[in-house]
């Protein structure tokens, strides 16, 4: 399970899928634009959401 934690306020979180109840794991997404976005990724259903923000910037996965 990806683990994001704030390097602000140290806040932690872990997530899971509400439609399969999998562990989502960490990922990266290419646009189009070559651009790089962290998601995290269901690797059942394949749902993918960004990833979470604390204290205004992005959380980060050390897994």
């Amino acid at each position: 399970m990806a683990t994001y934690e704030c390097n602000n306020c140290n806040m932690a979180v872990n997530a899971s899928c509400a439609k399969c109840d999998q562990a989502l794991v960490d990922d990266i997404l290419k646009l189009d634009d070559g651009t790089e976005v962290q998601i995290s990724r269901c690797p059942e259903c394949e749902g993918k959401i960004k990833s979470p923000s604390c204290c205004g910037v992005e959380m980060v996965c050390n897994n």
